[in-house]
């Protein structure tokens, strides 16, 4: 005993030292406290922390190092400690939650910050105490003596715990619906505002206010805790607050409307129609406010349900916001019925919008003319700005539908860009830039080419001014994604504007971000500043960034994307600074956009560069590929390193056949086998998550969107090997050896159908292009694929019949006897009742397409002349492009040999082939540039000869069928 008492007085003195000003005394201790072992560390802090005749620092301290410790590894260290330290650690708990309602009651935040953070990164650790957390949270969060800030942090636990704990939370409904009344209660805390109709500026919502912090909640609420609880608990709220007579209520029980329709998806969609006609109601408040809300509420809802909201309430929609825009009295309705209406268009099927163009572009002409001359009178450009994005949007969807108003609307947008010069007109000149350029794209060269030119003159006169331009002007992403559409729109005419444009484009997309490691004091003072970002890294640190300029970088790496694929050979010039560029920007960890843009580029530039020969080529390959494997061993975003896989699949493909090291090979190897490994280790994961106690159907849900990431990730992997083998073929296969094991155990019969899918890719990538060496693997393969070609799942039967047609084609005489094998079970499943159904139709057709390939280069292996009158009866193909063009091939030849079977005694079987010819073109299954083509022509000018036999075979067909053929003759 004396001595754990003197060990624990020594942890007390080191506390203390921890705490000394002096450096060299601290540097010491922080290295002692380090080298105590994990067990004992939280023993002493915990006695330290319980006992009472401590000093109040050395006990502070301890509570400190003790939340840093569980927090930074709470699942490592918590059940690896004996059962009565984790009794301990539950037991400090209720005192904790003491002091965090203490703490509030004296103005002070910081024990209540530090419960936010448990619930963000522990909040297991709350299970034991979850309902007293709960209840002292809502207790906080209704205490209108509390400041805002401490009510929101109170509500911020029961929200946090939405997201990091949902299943855990739904067991707690009462506490849930107490905490909907709350959040709506802070959302009706606005202010009266007498400028609020007709301000012209945009001013931030703030962020600090209750009612921006009830709706975000009520958002991330509705999102973690899913749809299925909180929907029918606040509809009822909803609805009473939308017949108060108090305007804030109403306007509140909108804005709570558009809040909840991601997170309560599902259920909103069985009663949208209700709440339709019900929202729509409230564009004719009597108070602009609500107006204000009831816009937002349907731009949220067109977005949130498209296109099915379009596709069921066009009519109604279009109508009450056209009328809603007329509201002259009050800019703010009218410009947020506008922005709503861009959230219609942009989600609107053509075909649907079309029947209103002409309405919707007289009113939007109307409210443009008249808003012009408010803008020359008073200044006043809030409206006008929302309007010309509305007009672009239209456009947009309208497409060349858009021709007949093009004249209607040029010249005045013209003449805004031309004259809007001053700085508060920054806006509006950028967004009738954005304007132009998409109505030039929905109209096409053509029709645009008569203003052409002035557009690029008004243009590079705004990029020559560009270099006086303030880094925050808002015209420079505008002007930025303008000139990419303007080289859609020009092609290869949009070269000689390049060096004017490049330079900004560059400097655009190499801004650096101001970034900052701060503690919560220094935090604090800065987040009022604008556009900083924080993210918390635990321990009252935080890791901030200055958010300006990142979109506009993004969007100016989307445009060189874009440069890169439409000039081709144009852009090599630049190909060199560009990549010189991009390759860093793989590891861009500010931005997702950013990274995607680097990865499209690579493959793109290569392409570009082909024209400067080889030399250059390899240079440019050597100076990316380091950087592409690396970043597809630490890109940590699933997103993002499905387009990094897919970019450096592509850069393969571009550069053939002995463009990786042996280095490569080895790195590539090890990272590929650790992406499969984690696959079927996630898997495992999952499983144990269906063991834990708080799983249910929406824990379910989101177990099921982490699947999707894998497969997807793992369909990259697929990518990779595949341009791999088609590059390389069979001297690859040694290399690929160490990953046989793990492709194995994907088509294992017990794995799910998503793994035997690309499992079976894989081995079809390596009969297709190893074959016949890739022989020696077939005991592994060739069994399961014969297996799964009558598979309850169609993705796995076509897979598997993929791989036996071109273990035909390509094989080799060892598989041989196999192809015999596979005839009748690949005529089983085409025979199956439900065979040509939109789920089935897939997997079908690559059993006719392989059924085909055997005969065709196996015929030795099955009775040819038995199987072709019933190969002919399932033709033509028409899903799957590229295994109907090999069926067609396949035809024409048997057809040029004038094969008896095919032909039919006396030509009997031409009118059936003409039908095959003519679905095949109306489907297009046939293109026009491919030789089959061609030879498909020539077999019908060879009939169009001979007068009768012609007359008989177009006797039978449709006149779709005739104009077809006719088609068919003009183009090849």
């Amino acid at each position: 005993m004396a001595a754990a008492a003197a060990e624990q007085q020594q942890f007390y003195l080191l506390l203390g030292n921890l705490l000394s000003p002096d450096n060299v005394v601290r540097k010491q201790a922080e290295e002692t406290y380090e080298n105590i072992p994990g067990q004992s560390k939280i023993t002493f802090l915990l006695q330290a922390i319980r006992n009472t005749t401590a000093a109040e620092e050395v006990r502070q301290m301890a509570a400190v190092l003790l939340r840093r410790l569980l927090s930074s590894a709470f699942d490592e260290v918590y059940p690896a400690l004996p059962s009565d330290v984790q009794t301990a650690i539950k037991n400090l708990l209720p005192g904790f939650l003491q002091a965090v309602n203490d703490s509030c009651y004296q103005n002070d935040d910081s024990v209540l910050k530090s419960l936010v953070e448990i619930a963000d990164t522990v909040p297991k650790y709350l299970r034991p105490h979850l309902e007293a957390t709960l209840q002292l949270s809502l207790k906080l969060c209704g205490d209108t003596t509390l400041n805002n800030m401490q009510r929101q942090l109170a509500l911020e636990v029961v929200v946090t715990l939405s997201e990091t704990a949902a299943a855990m939370l739904r067991k707690h409904t009462n506490v849930i619906a107490q905490t909907i009344p709350q959040m709506l209660a802070m959302m009706v805390d606005l202010e009266e505002d007498e400028d609020w109709a007709n301000a012209d500026e945009l001013e931030d919502d703030d962020f600090d206010s209750n009612a921006v912090a009830g709706e975000s909640a009520l958002d991330r609420m509705a999102c973690g805790l899913g749809g299925k609880l909180v929907l029918p608990m606040i509809k009822e709220h909803i609805m009473q607050m939308l017949q108060n007579p108090d305007w804030k209520y109403r306007h509140a029980g909108l804005m709570a409307l558009s809040a909840i329709g991601e997170g309560c998806h599902q259920q909103m969609e069985g009663i949208l129609n209700e709440i339709v006609n019900f929202v729509l109601l409230f564009l004719q408040d009597p108070h602009p406010r609500v107006r204000y809300a009831a816009c937002n509420a349907v731009g949220q809802m067109a977005t949130d349900f498209a296109p099915g909201f379009q596709k069921k309430f066009h009519e109604k929609v279009i109508a009450s916001l056209l009328q809603t825009m007329e509201d002259q009295g009050n800019q703010r309705v009218q410009a947020h019925a506008a922005a709503a209406l861009i959230n219609f268009t942009e989600d609107c099927p053509k075909s649907l919008l079309i029947p209103y163009l002409d309405n919707l572009v007289k009113h939007l002409h109307s409210i443009m003319v008249l808003k012009l001359q408010e803008l020359i009178q008073k200044g006043t450009k809030l409206v006008l700005e929302q309007v010309v994005t509305s007009i672009a949007s239209v456009a947009d969807t309208a497409e060349e539908k858009f021709v007949p108003y093009y004249d209607l609307f040029m010249p005045s947008l013209k003449h805004i860009v031309e004259n809007a010069v001053q700085k508060e007109l920054r806006l509006l000149r950028g967004k009738t830039i954005e304007c132009i350029s998409l109505i030039g794209l929905a109209v096409g060269k053509e029709k645009f080419m008569q203003d052409a030119s002035d557009v690029m003159q008004l243009l590079l006169k705004t990029q020559t001014d560009f270099s006086d331009m303030e880094d925050d002007d808002p015209q420079i992403s505008y002007m930025i994604s303008a000139w990419a559409r303007m080289c859609k729109i020009l092609g290869k005419e949009f070269q000689q504007y390049l060096p004017v444009v490049m330079g900004p484009l560059m400097k655009t997309a190499s801004i650096k971000p101001e970034v900052a490691l701060l503690d919560t004091q220094d935090m604090e003072s800065m987040s009022d500043d604008d556009g900083w970002e924080f993210v918390n890294l635990g321990d009252q640190q935080s890791f901030g960034i200055k958010t300006a300029g990142l979109e506009e970088k993004s969007t100016a790496c989307q445009m060189l994307v874009c440069y890169a694929k439409e000039l081709k050979e144009g852009f090599v010039e630049y190909t060199e600074q560009v990549v010189k560029l991009m390759v860093p920007l793989l590891k861009f960890y500010f931005h997702d956009g950013v990274r995607v843009a680097a990865a499209e580029s690579m493959p793109l530039l290569l392409e570009c560069a082909r024209v400067r020969g080889p030399e250059y080529l390899t240079q440019m390959w050597h100076f990316m590929c380091d950087a592409l494997i690396k970043a597809i061993g630490t890109e940590p975003d699933s997103d993002v390193l499905s387009e990094i896989m897919h970019s450096f699949a592509k850069c393969i493909e571009v550069m053939g056949d002995g463009c990786l090291s042996n280095e490569h090979f080895e790195e590539l190897g090890g990272i590929l086998k650790a992406k499969l490994e984690e696959h079927f280790k996630n898997q495992e994961l999952r499983q144990v998550k269906r063991q834990d106690e708080d799983y249910d159907e929406q824990v379910e849900e989101s177990l099921q969107d982490e699947d999707d990431n894998d497969v997807y990730i793992l369909t990259k992997v697929s990518d990779i090997l595949h341009s791999i083998f088609s590059s390389y073929k069979e001297k690859v296969l040694p290399w690929f050896e160490q990953l046989l094991p793990l492709i194995v155990n994907l088509i294992c019969p017990h794995r799910p159908w998503p793994d035997r899918q690309w499992g079976l890719c894989i081995f079809d990538d390596v009969v297709e292009h190893c074959s016949p060496a890739s022989f020696k693997y077939a005991e592994y393969f060739l069994r399961p694929m014969l297996q799964y070609v009558c598979d309850n799942s169609p993705e796995v039967r076509q897979a598997a019949a993929y791989g036996l047609g071109v273990m035909a084609q390509y094989g080799g005489e060892n598989y041989r006897p196999f192809c015999t094998e596979a005839l009748p079970l690949l005529v089983r499943v085409i025979q199956a009742v439900d065979s040509r159904t939109k789920e089935n139709v897939n997997a079908t057709e690559n059993c006719v397409s392989a059924v085909g390939k055997i005969m065709k280069f196996k015929p030795d292996c099955v009775n040819v002349d038995e199987v072709l009158p019933h190969w002919l009866s399932w033709l033509p193909l028409h899903e799957d492009k590229e295994e109907a063009v090999q069926t067609f091939h396949y035809l024409c030849d048997l057809i040029e040999s004038n094969h008896p079977i095919i032909l039919g005694p006396n030509n009997t079987n031409l009118p059936k082939i003409f039908k095959i010819i003519a679905d095949g073109e109306m489907h297009e299954a046939i293109k026009h540039e491919d030789p089959c083509a061609k030879r498909l022509a020539n077999v019908v000018r060879q009939v169009q000869t001979s007068g009768g036999l012609w007359t008989e075979c177009i006797g039978q067909l449709s006149p779709e069928q005739q104009r077809a053929i006719q088609e068919l003759l003009n183009s090849a």
